[in-house]
């Protein structure tokens, strides 16, 4: 696939995703009315979604390092807007939640996709602006979704948003398919069936287990128990579903645990900031949207700028930075005396947010192999699935603990709490004047305690497996982003 199609294709799935998400939030309440559903019914329209998608996307990333991400993003694109044509003609809420569930494994094909395309078309130093174009759409998407969604939803009725899915995937669906693809599935490969059985198996039990907190449920002892098992099965399989190259990598390791603890912290912060505006200061849920404005807009302006940090100062100072900022965000939001305080943290939590999703993103797709992209776009999109789920569950804890303002209090700590995790990314990237010959530096402590491949908190190179990078764009590997 070319690289404008590529990236084209890219921002689509994640727009169409981002959407459906914030459009469904809005509409809620509309569908609870007409279908006569409970409270509960309604709920399981979100988290039939969440729980197939969380259990599924690091498999639907393999598929896509195996048999081409074309092939699975064009899978997913048509899937998704057919499950979205038929929720718009569902006749019952139960028809809703199953075709919901369908629809999240359509989800979890594509999004890898997104970005295993990205990692399959570009060369690693020039991955920077095509992950922020993406980031910047999603945050368009993301501010634009419940606008949409609540014009359509009083305007059309509640099935009207999901007629929105229909038209872009059927393109990108079609082009995806029509469209060569760069590489050829490698011959003789295994799917760890057994490894993707019990990774998706841990993870929908963690997922339910976080959606029914507090009460405590028998999916939480088997989330424990599918992972003890996974990580047993991994270890003895001569072709993990994990490619250990991946997965003992600090930067990749590091990156994830950002990525969960930001997105945590972002989503648990709001959805506690909502009750403070409308419950606290007694604001209208249109000028509590309209207050927190900023976070969209400077979470769309951080794309670009990340593009810029990444290539003069690293991952790992405009990470750190990011961070510290986010987590000094919620504080603010935690602290607020009045509209303009809620305003300056909004602004702070969108900048430091939409910072760490772009560069940390980065890091995650550029250290893995190229044959390897699918998976670490899995890891990438599951991170960025439970992140929520964790931080809407731990403000949900929280609320009932102190007042109201606790639960961003407490997550913007969490968020300062993880900078010493920074270091283990890449640090600043080689000038591009640098000569090709320049002997390597002596290594260090810890870089003898790195996998095979990779230096601990050195430059922004990308990892590649035994030293040699094996995507068509190698000999690309010295070019330098403009």
């Amino acid at each position: 696939m070319n690289r404008p199609l590529a990236l084209a294709s890219s921002v689509a799935g994640a727009v169409v995703v981002a959407l459906d998400g914030t459009v469904l939030t809005v509409a809620q309440p509309t569908l609870r009315r007409d279908l006569h559903a409970s409270l509960a019914q309604v709920q399981w329209t979100s988290t039939g979604y969440l729980v197939a998608v969380a259990g599924l996307l690091v498999f639907s990333g393999r598929l896509g390092d195996l048999f081409g991400h074309r092939r699975t993003f064009a899978v997913g694109m048509l899937g998704f807007g057919a499950a979205s044509a038929g929720i718009a003609v569902a006749p019952t809420v139960g028809w809703v939640i199953g075709l919901r569930v369908v629809q999240g494994v359509f989800g979890a094909l594509l999004q890898p996709a997104t970005l295993g395309m990205l990692r399959a078309s570009f060369p690693p130093d020039r991955l920077r602006t095509p992950i922020a174009v993406r980031t910047a759409a999603i945050g368009v998407a993301a501010a634009a979704g419940p606008v949409v969604g609540g014009a359509l939803a009083t305007s059309y009725g509640w099935r009207a948003v999901f007629l929105l899915n229909i038209a872009p995937a059927l393109v990108f669906g079609v082009l995806a398919l029509v469209s060569r693809e760069d590489k050829r599935p490698p011959a003789g490969v295994p799917l760890d069936m057994p490894g993707a059985c019990l990774l998706a198996a841990a993870l929908v039990c963690l997922v339910h287990a976080l959606v029914t907190l507090p009460a405590a449920t028998w999916s939480a002892p088997a989330a424990l128990l599918a992972a003890v098992a996974f990580v047993r099965h991994e270890l003895r399989t001569p072709a993990p579903l994990l490619p250990p190259d991946i997965v003992l990598s600090p930067a990749v390791g590091g990156a994830l645990a950002l990525l969960v603890t930001a997105s945590a912290a972002l989503n648990g912060g709001l959805f506690a900031c909502v009750y403070v505006l409308q419950d606290g200061l007694g604001l209208t849920a249109l000028h509590s949207a309209l207050l927190s404005l900023p976070l969209a807009v400077f979470l769309i302006a951080a794309a670009p700028v990340s593009a810029v940090l990444l290539r003069r100062a690293g991952a790992r100072a405009a990470v750190t930075g990011a961070t510290a900022v986010l987590g000094a965000g919620l504080l603010v939001l935690a602290l607020a005396p009045g509209e303009e305080a809620f305003a300056v943290g909004f602004a702070l939590v969108g900048a430091g947010f939409g910072t760490v999703m772009v560069a940390a993103t980065h890091v995650v797709v550029r250290q893995a192999p190229a044959e390897a992209a699918g998976v670490s776009g899995g890891l990438q999109q599951t991170a960025m699935n439970l992140g929520p789920v964790l931080g809407v569950a731990a403000a949900t804890v929280l609320t009932g603990l102190g007042p109201a303002w606790t639960p961003m209090a407490v997550l913007g700590v969490a968020a300062l709490a993880a900078l010493p995790v920074c270091r283990a990314l890449p640090g600043r990237p080689a000038p591009a004047d640098a000569p090709a010959h320049a002997p390597a530096p002596a290594p260090t402590h810890a870089d003898a305690h790195a996998p095979a491949g990779v230096t601990a908190g050195r430059s922004d190179t990308p990892h590649t497996a035994h030293g040699v990078e094996s995507s068509p764009h190698a000999r690309s590997l010295g070019d330098h982003e403009h």
